[in-house]
């Protein structure tokens, strides 16, 4: 399975009302180091019902203006899911210890093992 596979499945798997960051998705991915591509791969080759507006920096900025019509829509689609984003420094913000997705040691393995048995 290639990467932008991966990404898409991780992302769906981030539930509503919570965010992850880049780098979590590239981890999730089994590639650490590729959070940029994670940014790459929302922007230009995933589409449909993967929940991108859920993907903050690892500072909690929304910064996916890139991927959405609008500057402000990553904020007002995070808000009705009940993601509170504050105006900090220039940047949209969301608190990550409250909104952060805790993905589990389960959730990591089930990947893991999805990733090792969709060989393309």
């Amino acid at each position: 399975m290639d990467f932008y596979k991966r990404m898409s499945e991780v992302c769906k798997r981030i539930p509503s009302g919570t965010v992850a960051t880049y780098g979590q998705i590239a981890l999730l991915c089994g590639r650490p180091r590729n959070s940029r591509q994670v940014g790459y791969g929302l922007r230009f080759q995933l589409a449909g019902d993967v929940p991108a507006h859920r993907v903050v920096s690892a500072k909690g900025n929304l910064s996916g203006a890139g991927y959405f019509e609008t500057w402000d829509m990553q904020k007002i689609l995070l808000q009705e899911e009940g993601v509170e984003a504050v105006w900090k420094e220039e940047h949209w913000t969301v608190d990550l210890k409250k909104y952060g997705w805790k993905n589990t040691i389960e959730d990591a393995l089930a990947l893991k093992k999805l990733f090792e048995t969709e060989r393309i």
